[in-house]
């Protein structure tokens, strides 16, 4: 048996001490943070100190047969439920609690609106129920965990082309320092150490290849060739492309020298997507590639699609956006169910946008019989329980669902913004799919941070 204290508290310690004292219990402390620093430590770096708290919990749970999270009490009868509350969803423990009998009643209310289930003891009241599940929350925070881990299980190489941005090569540092990936960067490689080291930027341990004079150019100007010839390229041509960073970059990943491409900080989509199309394709039960977003909420996380290719969507195009789409969700650890978004659910609506989705699901059904698949569905029935039982009350994904497609480019591009900027989202991505190859696109005002997300997204897309 092991206790475990995320913040360390002297009084709580004491206590479990004195009761096991009375028992046979064979039992193990450990503990993240100091009382006195972990402030500090919040405040500093909100994302750290909450990967060090599961990072530490986790590991604590492969060596033990069982742990019990010591919560906090300190901090007033608010601060104790909101820290406590939070700490169960990062962790995924369920919580247990007492309380004195005239909080009994607002905190059981309290806790009902932010866990779906808990042990709520009145003060003397003793424990007699059996052990709650683990919870299945997916926080920001145990979301980037678990790529980080599935990263790092089965590391893989990626190149980024845009060497020379320092948006690129701080993402660079990150991700090496943390031993996720490993990487290539393209470009010369004294000018890209001289940019590095004048923003005191380490970039010890990535592979620099030059498109200019690498030793694989006359391998690629041949397959460049071979593949672009019947389109009216000559040797010249495929020459001159192979020196272009992105070209060169996606035939490293056609040809398996790297696993996987991202690219974008300073380039559009299109020249992000031209090069995948023409040499490493779609995958062949796949027609066309679409762009999907992780949105990470508080406590879990969603599927955007298609947010970031596809402009008007067929029906036949929006069935298989759905079907791609689940299987993206299901790659990074998700139970995928389908929502056809529509102003109107189920048979509520006539027009010719809900009649396209109607048409949609119908070919998904019949294409993909094994998808959890509801539409025309509005969003709000889809998320939310309470609406679905109203609206569509025989639905096995309404209320459920995870993975959203939205009718056009238009909808779901306005959507992922207006959630991400209002709803303290996570916005990772844009993920694209259906390509044989993970080659992956960034927006131009990209941050650090999205860069690294997309990086390691890539590598677990190369696992497949």
């Amino acid at each position: 048996m092991a206790f475990y204290f995320p913040i360390f508290c002297e009084k709580n310690k004491e206590k479990i001490a004195l009761i096991c004292s009375k028992t046979n219990f064979k039992l193990d402390f450990f503990s993240s943070f100091e009382k006195n620093d972990y402030q500090t430590k919040f405040t500093q770096n909100p994302n750290n100190f909450l990967k060090k708290i599961i990072q530490d919990y986790e590991k604590i749970k492969k060596e033990n047969d069982f742990v019990i999270v010591v919560g906090l009490d300190d901090f007033g009868l608010m601060g104790d439920l909101n820290l406590n509350i939070a700490l169960a969803k990062e962790l995924n423990a369920p919580l247990y609690a007492k309380s004195q009998d005239e909080n009994h009643i607002m905190l059981n209310f309290l806790l009902g609106q932010k866990l779906s289930e808990f042990v709520l003891l009145k003060e003397n009241e003793d424990f007699t129920q059996d052990l709650l599940q683990e919870y299945t929350y997916k926080t920001q925070a145990r979301f980037a965990y678990e790529l980080f881990e599935k990263a790092k299980a089965d590391k893989k190489i990626v190149v980024l082309p845009e060497s020379f941005d320092e948006r690129v090569l701080k993402a660079s540092e990150f991700l090496m320092q943390n031993e996720i990936v490993d990487l290539i960067l393209l470009g010369d490689s004294n000018e890209i150490c001289a940019k590095a080291n004048s923003l005191n930027i380490n970039i010890d341990g990535v592979r620099i290849i030059n498109p200019k004079n690498s030793q694989y150019n006359e391998e690629f100007e041949e397959l460049l060739y071979e593949a672009r010839k019947s389109k009216g390229m000559d040797k010249e041509e495929a020459k001159r492309l192979v020196q272009d960073k992105t070209y060169f970059a996606t035939l490293l990943v056609h040809t398996q020298k790297a696993h996987a491409m991202v690219s974008g900080a300073s380039t559009t989509t299109a020249e992000t997507i031209r090069p995948a199309l023409q040499i490493i394709k779609t995958k062949p039960d796949v027609s066309l590639v679409s762009g999907m977003f992780f949105m990470s909420l508080e406590d879990k996380v969603l599927v955007f699609a298609d947010c970031a290719v596809m402009p008007n969507p067929t029906p036949e195009q929006l069935a298989e956006i759905a079907y791609v789409s689940a299987n993206s969700a299901k790659a990074f650890g998700l139970d995928p169910k389908v929502a056809l978004l529509s102003y109107s659910s189920g048979d509520s609506g006539s027009g010719a946008s809900v009649d396209a989705i109607k048409e949609a699901t119908k070919i998904a059904k019949e294409k993909y019989p094994q998808l959890e698949l509801e539409g025309p569905i509005q969003f709000d029935a889809a998320y939310d329980m309470l609406t679905a039982k109203s609206k569509m009350p025989n639905s096995k994904v309404a209320g459920r669902a995870n993975v959203y497609v939205f009718p056009d480019l238009n909808a779901a591009n306005i959507c992922y913004k207006a959630v991400q900027r209002t709803a303290n989202s996570l916005a990772i991505g844009p993920i694209l799919q259906g390509l044989k190859k993970p080659i992956n696109d960034l927006s131009r005002g990209c941050l650090v941070e999205d860069i690294v997300n997309t990086v390691i997204l890539s590598a677990i897309q190369a696992q497949e």
